[in-house]
């Protein structure tokens, strides 16, 4: 068995990493979970950290019911690589240079685009579509069933589609470590759901802690709403528009990203992306019952599923290919996982700690990201080789260009 069990719990928690090496406050947030009468089953992948009301790193399958605190405030939030035809010869010497073109398309940290991107003017120099052109209109539509208290929110939702953000989300650009793609260049990204899913989560957060069946639960941020609610009917349609709109977001970041190196590198061709949710709901049949599965950092690997899971901005990350492991409800870890909190690193680490452990790197090295920095997350390698019985590794990767907000 590559799994331990976590004892003492009403719903079966199984964990691929080690209770001992797991802080107690997490531990004690599975716990919690299990407790909840709806939960039929928690699996808890080797990333595995506190997080707010469910730990980070879970998998929360429920019958009827899906707590919002559980998916959390970046609703959709996930990853997108391409690898490119380009070779790590091909770049230019001054990856300074090419790192300000990239920043310069896409707007990083609380700045968003000051006209919104149309995407049907993301094309290649053969005049083909980078973003599906398909649906647009009908989601921008979706927006005007949105709750209440966001219809005011539009015009900022349509200028930070296809923007970054801040905290752990980036944009790399990477090198293939090893086989027969060894030094072939890949871009890759990390974001959600952007201000709208965070204001769309907090309502139903708040709305989800005053429901009388929530009276008794043993932390109030695991607050539920049951199925053949209205409550439920709405949660579940802003959820799924956020889900949307985070995919689309990433969709149009990298066709940005696309045109910045294509613009100093113009021979560039790229293959088809790889992309994955890792905060989000889906309805899966597990154990022979339809239940509401919350992924809060953790992605889907189901036999043939590409994901990635990235480590830090100073080390390498994954592409790798799910082998639908029943016993993890066929999931993976989403990245290498805390092992210290913001706070923590802060003061634990200096700007010379960063630029020491991003030696190679071209990034923020300055005292605004030191919380990102390389120590304050576990190691990539020991996370990877902890779910050898989840995912096959595809490919090795490790940047030499990373920006963060």
């Amino acid at each position: 068995m590559s799994y331990h069990v976590l004892g003492g719990t009403r719903a079966p928690v199984w964990m691929w990493a080690d209770p001992a090496t797991v802080e107690s406050q997490a531990l004690n947030q599975l716990r919690n979970i299990a407790q909840l009468p709806w939960t039929h089953g928690v699996r808890v992948m080797p990333d595995v950290h506190l997080g707010k009301g469910a730990t980070v790193g879970s998998v929360i399958a429920m019958a009827g019911a899906v707590s919002p605190a559980a998916v959390g405030v970046d609703i959709g939030c996930g990853m997108t690589a391409v690898r490119t035809t380009l070779r790590a010869e091909d770049l230019p010497d001054d990856l300074g240079k090419l790192r300000s073109a990239i920043e310069k398309q896409i707007p990083v940290g609380f700045t968003s685009h000051k006209t919104p991107v149309n995407p049907n003017r993301l094309r290649d120099d053969r005049g083909q579509l980078r973003v599906e052109s398909r649906g647009w209109a009908d989601f921008w539509s979706g927006f005007d069933d949105l709750h209440p208290d966001v219809q005011k929110l539009r015009s900022r939702a349509m200028s930070q589609l296809g923007s970054l953000g801040g905290g752990n989300h980036f944009l790399e650009l990477c090198l293939e470590q090893d086989g027969v793609h060894e030094g072939r260049v890949w871009l890759m990204l990390h974001s959600g759901s952007r201000n709208i899913g965070k204001e769309l989560a907090e309502r139903h957060m708040s709305t989800a802690r005053g429901l009388p069946h929530n009276a008794d639960v043993p932390d109030r941020d695991l607050a539920v709403f049951l199925a053949g609610t209205p409550e439920m009917a709405a949660y579940r349609r802003d959820l799924f528009w956020a889900q949307d709109y985070a995919r689309r977001n990433r969709d149009v970041m990298m066709a940005l990203f696309q045109n910045a190196v294509t613009t100093a590198l113009p021979q560039t061709r790229f293959y088809e992306p790889i992309s994955c949710h890792h905060n989000y709901v889906a309805q899966e049949r597990i154990d022979g019952v339809e239940l509401l599965v919350t992924r809060k950092g953790a992605i889907r690997a189901g036999a043939g599923d590409l994901g990635i899971i990235p480590g830090s901005m100073g080390t390498g990350s994954y592409i790798v290919r799910g082998l639908g492991n029943l016993d993890s409800y066929e999931s993976a870890s989403h990245g290498a996982g805390r092992r210290m909190s913001r706070t923590a690193a802060k003061k634990a680490f200096t700007a010379a700690d960063l630029r020491a452990q991003t030696e190679g790197v071209e990034c923020r090295k300055d005292a605004g990201v030191v919380d990102e920095i390389p120590a304050a997350y576990k190691d990539i390698e020991e996370v990877i080789s902890a779910q050898r019985d989840l995912v096959e590794v595809v490919a090795r990767i490790k940047q030499v260009i990373c920006i963060k907000g």
